[in-house]
């Protein structure tokens, strides 16, 4: 503002200002306090703090300089620049988020204030009105001036200091987003949370969880549960600012500002003097004291939300940070809160949803080894470490008929509950099917039927069901392995080393891979070779030997390395190759089972070709007896002639040539007849005048079980008896 009609006035006023300057120039301290009392009875609010409160006199003082300075100068000099200190003032509101509307108003009352002391002091010492009027309309147009450019200059700073708190903000949210939710790990993500905001933003960071967000626990009313200290971080070494150490359950007093804040899900900005410590906060005397020692002057309480539920709360504390906490950072705190609780939330139904999964899995998988004359057994189930949940991996060892033994392992496509169930579905599919012998490709095809109904069962929303399986059925008494795969890496096969050799050589049998389950129209093939007796069959899913940085054909090589000198137990087995080949958790799941076979003694075999003739069914009754005998059976030969009797007449009466009586001791006692004819017979019950019918219906009676299964050439009705007590000890059978 200019008044261009006092410049001819001459150098009287000019003169008078710098007398007057010249004098007020002592008392420039005296001048600052009674402005900044005054200043403090218009705007108290702004002295509430002390950092303000020791930086405003220091500024006022230098601003009164700065304004005498001008009076005693020439007209026509340039208007000074802003204090240094008044710089610092105006960042210290942009920092405390006092609006800037309240510091210009500052600016104005302080300018005010000084014309007015300027004036009465100009009025004591001249009594010529004329000239105090000439005087104050010059002290005007300076202090008008002074002001306008030093506010400008404070102005620029408190806003370029904004600027950099928005900056820094806006930096905190974007290191937040992509550091918070690295895992699905709980604990992890509160780790990741206190991480990012301790130091910039917070000196201390605690996550308290409520018990019904880590287990489901808790019940009733937020207020009424009890809390878990999951994670926290300070500034200062061992974190002396918290009462709790991670993993201590605690409940904060009913009524308290962290009750208050769960119970209605509003944020909280405490604000806590210098010798009030609440309880809440310090829960004893002695912290209380540390508190008081580091200066905890301020606190925010953000509870944790998400998709409708309370997790907990985290704290904010200040300390060593002179700056308390402002609505802004309260704003702040509540954005970061809550991408940390989604995560948290996400991290919380993942683990469930895990465990539940794996949970599911175990309890569909075989509960343990079960006792095999045929193969010597042992497994390994290993879930995914990953954040991709537990899949659908699955192996069995299924007992058939003839003391053979079905080797199994499988893999659902996808992961979780779905592929978990999906997977226990499948296992019951396999052990139906070899319930009633079938070959390895119709098995197959049977199973991928079950993949295709499920299909069709399925929603649109669900992923479409996919299946790999090897089904494998080894013959201990001719030696043989029949498989087939649909669309699962073929076994490797470890044999015998040669007679004074010193490694076993291993690799994947020649067989034909078919497709995967679910596909349909597709055939399945059944490949056959012979095994010698201690050969090693190892099944796995691809978890085994394919992962992150590791191709298929690298981890191949290290598990035929480690089968080539493996050790004699397959327990032994399994633990070397998890060692050498998922030293770390497995980014898939993974399935192993590794059946090293035996080979049925042939004198506990006994075969008898039988012509397609009635009077063979005594010879074949004789025969039984008499290989009982030899075997030291003689308890069970009459229910045996009997079960052998009806076996052999129905195969004569309703089959075709060549007909075969086989005995097997083992576990137990199995009669088996084979024929040509691929009819199969079935049990009922005969009428009162029926001449036939009861053949079966005597051999259910007197067997444990029996059955048939088909080949490629007829097929067998087998039946089997449990051993005596007394008799042939499982010991001396192979």
């Amino acid at each position: 503002m200019a008044f261009p009609y006092i410049r001819p006035m001459g150098t009287e006023v000019d003169a008078f200002l710098g007398q007057l300057a010249r004098h007020l120039r002592p008392q420039v301290t005296k001048l600052a306090g009674l402005l900044l009392r005054r200043l403090n009875g218009e705007l108290p609010e702004l002295w509430e703090d002390a950092d303000i409160e020791a930086l405003s006199l220091e500024e006022t003082i230098q601003h009164v300089t700065a304004l005498l300075d001008l009076l005693e100068t020439r007209p026509g000099a340039s208007v000074p620049e802003a204090p240094p200190t008044a710089l610092d003032l105006g960042r210290l509101f942009a920092r405390r988020g006092i609006p800037v509307s309240r510091l210009l108003r500052a600016y104005r009352l302080g300018h005010l204030g000084l014309l007015e002391q300027v004036q009465t002091e100009a009025a004591r010492r001249t009594g010529d009105w004329h000239l105090i009027h000439q005087a104050s309309m010059r002290l005007v147009t300076l202090g008008f001036d002074y002001v306008d450019h030093s506010s400008e200059a404070v102005v620029a700073a408190y806003q370029e200091e904004r600027d950099r708190l928005l900056q820094r903000r806006l930096l905190l949210t974007d290191r937040a987003s992509k550091l918070i939710g690295t895992t699905l790990d709980i604990t992890r993500t509160a780790e990741e949370l206190t991480e990012v905001c301790t130091g910039d933003f917070a000196d201390l960071v605690a996550v308290d969880l409520l018990d019904s967000a880590l287990d489901e626990a808790g019940t009733g009313p937020p207020e009424a549960r009890t809390q878990r200290r999951v994670a926290q971080r300070s500034v200062l070494d061992g974190c002396p600012d918290s009462p709790l150490r991670v993993g201590e359950a605690h409940a904060y007093p009913d009524g308290s500002e962290p009750v208050r804040a769960l119970a209605t899900g509003r944020s909280v900005l405490e604000r806590i003097a210098g010798t009030e410590m609440p309880p809440w906060v310090a829960p004893s005397a002695s912290h209380g004291r540390v508190l008081r020692d580091l200066g905890l002057h301020s606190v925010l309480l953000v509870p944790l939300h998400a998709r409708g539920d309370t997790l907990g709360l985290v704290q904010f504390v200040r300390h060593r940070t002179s700056a308390p906490f402002d609505d802004d950072d309260l704003l702040l705190a509540q954005e970061i809160a809550s991408r940390a609780a989604v995560s948290i939330d996400n991290a919380r139904r993942y683990t469930r949803e895990r465990a539940t999964a794996l949970t599911l899995q175990r309890a569909l998988l075989p509960r343990g080894t079960v006792e095999q004359a045929a193969v010597e057994t042992a497994s390994r189930y290993l879930p995914a470490g990953s954040r991709a949940g537990v899949g659908g991996d699955w192996y069995d060892v299924i007992p058939l008929s003839g003391a053979r033994v079905a080797l199994v392992v499988g893999d659902v496509v996808g992961h979780g509950l779905h592929a978990a169930a999906t997977m226990g579905r499948l296992r019951t599919a396999v052990r139906a099917f070899a319930d009633i012998d079938l070959m390895p490709d119709e098995l197959l095809t049977h199973l991928d039927d079950v993949v295709i109904r499920m299909q069709r069962e399925e929603s649109p929303d669900e992923r479409e069901t996919s299946a790999t399986c090897l089904y494998a059925v080894y013959d201990p008494v001719s030696r043989r392995c029949s498989l087939a795969s649909a669309g699962h890496v073929p076994p490797t096969v470890v044999t015998p080393a040669a007679s004074g050799g010193a490694a076993r050589p291993a690799g994947l049998p020649e067989m034909p891979v078919g497709p995967p389950l679910g596909l349909g129209g597709l055939p399945f093939e059944t490949g056959e070779f012979e095994l010698p007796e201690d050969s090693l069959l190892v099944l796995h899913t691809d978890g085994l030997i394919a992962g992150r940085g590791r191709d298929v054909d690298r981890g191949l090589a290290t598990l035929r390395e480690v089968l080539a000198s493996a050790p004699e137990s397959p327990e032994e087995i399994c633990d070397r190759l998890l060692a050498a080949l998922l030293p770390g958790r497995p980014a898939d799941d993974v399935a192993l089972l590794v059946a090293r076979t035996r080979a049925l003694d042939p004198d506990h075999v006994a075969t008898m070709d039988l012509p397609s003739d009635p009077a063979a069914v005594s010879g074949a009754r004789r025969f039984a007896s008499d290989v009982l005998a030899a075997w030291g059976l003689d308890d069970l030969s009459f229910t045996t002639e009997l079960v052998v009797s009806e076996l052999v007449t129905n195969a004569i009466r309703y089959g075709r040539s060549p007909i075969q009586l086989r005995l097997i001791l083992q576990s137990t006692l199995t009669c088996e007849v084979s024929d040509a004819s691929s009819t199969a017979p079935h049990l009922r019950r005969a009428r009162i005048y029926d001449e036939g019918g009861r053949g079966l219906l005597l051999v259910a009676q007197c067997a444990q079980r029996w059955g048939t299964r088909h080949g490629r050439e007829g097929k067998v009705i087998w039946a089997e008896q449990a051993l005596p007590a007394d008799g042939a000890s499982t010991a001396d059978v192979p």
